[in-house]
């Protein structure tokens, strides 16, 4: 790491926050690089946000990712937003500049890539399903329209949820010619090449909400939770024929985007995936 430049000061802001791998991938990325960056975590008090945010820029920081609860808190603090955090309505990323502060969403890019690079699989005509409404979902249906599906469903136990979701993203799904399609959970028809967990069932270890029958033959079936939380989710995909596959590569490709953000390097994420999964084998 070069010694010329003063050590940039970056963290990872959430509640809970212990557990984050983000420190440990950032620290690869720095090495990698040869940038001057130091990565922390922050445990936030959950009415606490945006004076969290203050204190850590007012203490020399460059920036910040966000992670759960407080995606949604963070994009009324920025004076400049990009095009997929504004349609998300969620940040996960912070960066602190001279004339304000500057937010966006890696989350959607962090997937694509894991997907598209790192797993091989064509998003490109594809059919999908998206399981959850929720703000990881928010997070990602962008970048995943953007990469031109055929034909993509939003699936979730509350359906007026998925409609809200879909009626936002409606303009863009047009704009690039992918059907869009919202349904509860009960109510969704035909197989899909490539289905995204979203849904917080893998965190509270509760039964997959769909039927093995969503799954087409040799389907990629990914869920955005790693580690013992994706176990359940993989072992369903498996048992019906699909490629099962957690997200520990989305973390690290949406720490990479992130990455590149607050330095404009792109670090070598397939690379730091690698090494991640062999220290958690």
């Amino acid at each position: 790491m070069s010694t010329s430049n003063p050590i940039a000061l970056y963290c990872v802001m959430g509640n809970p926050v212990a557990h984050s791998k983000s420190p440990w991938i950032h620290a690869r990325f720095a090495e990698l690089t040869g940038q001057p960056v130091q990565y922390t975590q922050r445990l936030i008090p959950l009415d606490g946000f945006a004076q969290g945010v203050a204190a850590w820029r007012a203490e020399g920081g460059k920036g910040c990712n966000i992670t759960v609860p407080f995606k949604f808190e963070a994009a009324p603090l920025a004076s400049q937003t990009t095009p997929r955090a504004a349609l998300a309505q969620a940040c996960n990323t912070l960066r602190f500049d001279a004339d304000g502060i500057f937010a966006d969403n890696t989350d959607g890019v962090g997937l694509v890539n894991d997907i598209t690079r790192n797993a091989g699989v064509a998003l490109q005509g594809c059919r999908l399903l998206l399981l959850g409404a929720g703000g990881a979902a928010a997070g990602v249906l962008g970048p995943l329209i953007e990469a031109g599906p055929s034909h993509i469903t939003i699936a979730n136990r509350s359906a007026d949820r998925a409609v809200a979701l879909q009626a936002r993203h409606s303009a863009l799904a047009a704009q690039h010619g992918v059907a869009l399609q919202a349904c509860s959970l009960t109510d969704i028809e035909g197989a899909y090449n490539v289905v995204v967990n979203a849904t917080a069932s893998s965190l509270g270890g509760a039964a997959v909400p769909v039927p093995g029958s969503v799954l087409a033959p040799g389907a990629l079936a990914l869920d955005m939770m790693y580690g013992p939380a994706a176990q359940g989710f993989m072992a369903w995909a498996k048992e019906h024929g699909a490629t099962p596959r957690d997200g520990l590569g989305m973390l690290v490709e949406q720490a990479a985007e992130s990455f590149a953000v607050w330095r404009g390097v792109r670090p070598p994420s397939a690379q730091v995936l690698a090494e991640l999964r062999a220290t958690l084998t």
